[in-house]
């Protein structure tokens, strides 16, 4: 018989957490008329304007066919605008429109909410803690293009995950 407790696992206590606070996070922005999936491509976009859709797809880990299904109703909505690529007559950059703007302020007084609700309780040296922890944890299961040629202890990212990490 199977003694795993789910509340005592990295991985599945991540995944449940990372999953209540998507949702808190989406009952929150629905009146603002932009899903969670549609803020994230503009999140991405706005430090990176003048990206193409190739980029913006490996930044956002997505496939094309799912990216320029957001990136048209972006467009459609008024949220981004798409301008020719001067070098390149095939492609499109992608740009956030002035209408974005007043919304993403929203959207990211909400993330803030979001984040403060799930942090509540937690002290500042514990919040700290965490981000390090959790930090640590990514740099070492991240493949070697996400982490750089090496893991945080040295070794090589394509060798065996450490026994922590598989734990949970």
């Amino acid at each position: 018989m199977l003694n795993l407790d789910p509340n005592h696992y990295v991985g599945f206590l991540l995944h449940d957490v990372s999953r209540l606070m998507r949702a808190w996070f989406d009952a929150r922005a629905r009146e603002l008329g932009l899903t969670r999936a549609q803020w994230r491509v503009l999140v991405h976009l706005a430090p990176r304007q003048g990206l193409n859709q190739r980029e913006l797809a490996e930044i956002l880990e997505l496939d094309n066919v799912t990216l320029s299904r957001h990136i048209d109703r972006l467009e459609r909505d008024g949220w981004l605008e798409r301008r020719p690529d001067p070098e390149d007559r095939r492609a499109w950059l992608l740009y956030l429109s002035e209408a974005s703007r007043p919304v993403l302020d929203e959207m990211e007084t909400l993330a803030t909410e979001t984040h403060a609700a799930a942090l509540a309780g937690i002290s500042e040296r514990e919040r700290q803690q965490l981000v390090k922890t959790l930090t640590r944890i990514k740099s070492n299961i991240a493949p070697a293009d996400d982490a750089g040629d090496e893991t945080a202890d040295g070794g090589d990212a394509d060798s065996e995950l450490p026994r922590a990490a598989m734990a949970g």
